[in-house]
């Protein structure tokens, strides 16, 4: 799947168009590997499941200072040039399989962080670390659960009128522990979910707690099915 959207991505480039079929000014026809425009990179490479300007899509939005705040530069070139385990996101950088340089990898980091970042995302408070810590507590996960996120997502994370199910197999079984981490942190503003600072109004989850509602999370998500022996 990351070798066709990645040679999907070089078609397109060499033909001076985006994912839409429009086509892209300032793209040399027929040497992708020499595009340095970040918003010529960011539209053909980024925008189809992180959305226009970063603004969000199947993907979270990457123009949210928050997730900018708690991910550095290191988690974003890893994420580009390799991709993430366990999820969606396809690896673009060449030395794993992709078409980006390691320097239109850089021009898309910087780019971001230069566009998208703010100084002050979060005022003053301490966000939780990007990676977790350790392990967390399911069983613990589940009384979390029910104090931060059950308001909106429903018990047992079945969803509700205010927001999707949560512990849906398919979505569980496409996004990584790392992905659950990232959302639970910096939410999904663009779909009105709020960050690790405001599900209960004047306490913010520790990342203690977030590591737990991970754990628990995960223990919801489908297990692959065992291939049978002959009867």
């Amino acid at each position: 799947m990351s070798r066709f959207r990645a040679a999907l991505a070089a078609v397109l480039l060499a033909a001076g168009c985006t994912p839409s079929g429009r086509p892209v000014a300032g793209v040399p026809e027929g040497i992708p590997h020499e595009v340095s425009d970040f918003g010529v990179l960011f539209g053909t490479n980024c925008a189809g499941c992180h959305g226009a300007e970063g603004r969000g899509g199947a993907a979270l939005a990457l123009a949210d200072p928050v997730y900018l705040a708690i991910a550095d530069d290191a988690v974003l070139t890893a994420a580009i040039r390799g991709g993430v385990a366990g999820s969606l996101m396809p690896a673009f950088g060449q030395s794993a399989g992709g078409l980006l340089t390691d320097q239109q990898v850089m021009v898309l980091v910087r780019g971001i962080r230069s566009r998208l970042a703010r100084p002050d995302a979060l005022h003053g408070a301490t966000a939780p670390p990007y990676a977790a810590p350790g392990p967390g507590d399911a069983a613990r996960g589940g009384q979390v659960f029910k104090t931060f996120c059950a308001g909106c997502h429903g018990e047992g994370g079945r969803g509700s009128p205010k927001a999707s199910a949560i512990t849906d197999g398919a979505y569980l079984s496409l996004i990584s522990n790392q992905g659950l981490r990232t959302t639970v942190i910096v939410g999904r503003p663009e779909l009105g979910a709020p960050d690790w600072r405001g599900n209960v109004p004047g306490r913010p989850m520790t990342s203690t707690e977030i590591g737990d509602v991970v754990a628990w999370l995960v223990a919801q998500r489908p297990q692959p099915s065992q291939p049978q022996g002959p009867r």
